[in-house]
């Protein structure tokens, strides 16, 4: 340490009695850097009561997982603006869900009506298409979708899929009543004139559990195309039927192979008025069942066949000379015990008013009951036959026609189901002709036939034989002669040849005897000539020419 010496301050003399003293005043404002951290405490204050004053309210949504939220990330979405975050994930007590609690912004108090809807975007591929391809580098997302309940909640299930049709979207929606879903999901296409024009939204299962409703909701501006006279069916996959009338083949676009659709139309494109949202219509299975005329009440009846049903199955048509008029709903046999034979019983469904449209014309009343009607034409000839419709298939199907050398029938439209008269097919009848020139064949004596025939070919080879030896015998006797014969007729052939050969003597001669044969007869000529002048010439002789 240093010796030197710390200089004291001198001490100040007290100031004397009377005089003034003069005092400086100490400075009382802080120092400046204290002004920081006042400063940050005020803006964290602005900041928080920002906060508290910007804050919405919390809600509560239940997810079966709770596969890509992170609290503190995950944003809450409503056409892609942010509207509040994931705050916090626990777990349900019971482990059978995740509860997420969401802090919605102060302007998204429309998110807590009670029918407004939550769910998670990440990317799905499902039947209406791969969706939420953006979060595969964003994140998953929450999406809402904004209720129109004056009630308000603040706990929701989420939906575990995305809903295919929001509230601000446009169009109509509309019921439709089948017997089942088919191929169809929530997201099939629903088709006009190919053109998809809407969705399948929802499905659920009858109360009763005979059928489903589907709920489809069709885009504006095409909902105007749905009318009271419109009619669905399922458009779903291959529409592939084999029947009595062939194969058919019918699909409506490649995207219904895969995922199933439905389309719609009207008769004639009649579509009448333009239907009112919720309008409920009934789902064809195919669209010649939708577009078909209505049928009016069903009537059952059955029909007894005594012969092989086999190619008959249940859905095979009823038709009246090409007219279908129902269907075939069961088949099956049974044995009469007073005929003591086995029949084939046929259930089938006929629409009468089909059939009736075509057999008015023909009822002498014009007012004439159903029953009037069925029993005039059973009088006529009308019968039920099993006819073949595809020869390739071998099915059969149920005809009813006229047969005027029908046996009379009787029916009883008393009882139900009503039974009407058949008559055998041409097949069977050609198979009964068959089989009776098949037992008449049998009666023929073969075996009698065989030993008598075995006799005349024994007869026959016996003159065979002998006309074999006469041959023989012939070209050893007569042959010889024959030959000689023939050898003496060609040399006098070949004398006649040179005979009558042009250079031969003989034609030379004959040459020479016609010459004087001409003179001759030119001599008898001039002689007659003489005669015929001098006829006196006979008696006197010929005068002698005076010199």
């Amino acid at each position: 340490m240093s010796d030197e010496k710390i200089p004291q301050p001198h001490p100040v003399a007290p100031p004397a009695l009377g005089e003034a003293r003069v005092v400086r005043r100490r400075d009382w404002m802080p120092s400046l850097i204290w002004l920081i951290p006042l400063l940050a405490a005020l803006v964290g204050i602005t900041l928080v009561a920002k906060i508290l004053i910007d804050r919405g309210p919390e809600v509560e949504l239940s997810f079966k997982t709770a596969e890509g939220l992170e609290a503190g990330k995950t944003a809450v979405r409503y056409k892609d603006v942010q509207i509040g975050v994931v705050q916090s994930l626990r777990l349900a007590k019971d482990r059978s869900h995740v509860r997420v609690v969401l802090q919605l912004n102060k302007d998204a108090d429309a998110f807590t009506a009670e029918d407004t809807r939550f769910w998670v975007v990440r990317p799905r591929l499902d039947t209406s298409g791969i969706s939420g391809l953006n979060t595969l580098l964003s994140g998953a997302y929450i999406g809402a979708d904004a209720g129109v309940s004056k009630e308000s909640a603040r706990e929701f299930t989420g939906l575990e899929t995305p809903p295919i049709v929001t509230r601000d979207a446009s169009g109509r929606q509309f019921l439709l009543h089948a017997t089942d879903i088919g191929s169809l999901d929530v997201g099939s296409p629903v088709y006009f004139r190919r053109i998809k024009v809407g969705q399948v939204a929802a499905y659920e299962l009858d109360p009763d559990g005979r059928g489903v409703t589907l709920r489809i909701f069709v885009n504006t501006p095409y909902e105007k195309f749905v009318g009271a006279n419109t009619r669905f069916w399922q458009a779903s996959g291959l529409d592939m039927q084999l029947s009595a009338s062939g194969l058919t083949l019918r699909t409506q676009s490649l995207a219904t192979i895969l995922l199933g659709g439905i389309a719609f139309g009207a008769p004639d494109d009649a579509n009448g008025p333009v239907a009112i949202e919720n309008t409920a219509f009934k789902l064809a299975d195919d669209e010649s069942g939708a577009m078909k005329a209505p049928d009016g009440p069903a009537k059952t009846a059955l029909l007894h066949f005594n012969q092989s049903l086999r190619g008959l199955s249940p859905g095979a048509p009823v038709d009246f000379r090409g007219v279908v008029i129902g269907e075939v709903k069961s088949i099956g046999v049974e044995f009469d015990r007073a005929a003591r034979e086995f029949r084939m019983p046929v259930l089938v469904q006929i629409y009468p008013d089909r059939l009736s449209r075509g057999a008015d014309a023909g009822v002498p009343v014009s007012d004439a009951t159903q029953e009037q009607r069925l029993r005039f034409m059973i009088d006529k000839g009308l019968r039920a036959q099993l006819r073949n419709g595809n020869l390739l298939t071998g099915q059969l199907y149920v005809a009813l026609d006229f047969f005027p050398k029908a046996p009379p029938a009787k029916i009883n439209t008393a009882v139900e189901p009503l039974e009407l008269p058949t008559v055998a097919n041409s097949l069977d009848e050609l198979q009964s002709q068959v089989q009776e020139i098949a037992t008449k064949i049998n009666k023929v004596p073969f075996e009698q036939l065989g030993a008598d025939m075995r006799t005349a070919l024994s007869t026959l080879n016996k003159t065979l034989t002998s006309a074999e030896q006469l041959t023989k015998t012939l070209n050893n006797d007569v042959s010889p002669e024959i030959t000689a014969a023939m050898k003496d007729a060609r040399k006098t052939i070949n004398s006649a040849e040179r005979t009558l050969a042009q250079d031969s003597p003989l034609q030379q001669d004959m040459r020479q005897t016609l010459q004087e044969l001409t003179r001759a007869a030119g001599s008898v000529r001039v002689l007659t000539d003489y005669l015929e002048r001098h006829p006196e010439s006979l008696l006197r002789g010929k005068p002698d020419d005076k010199k």
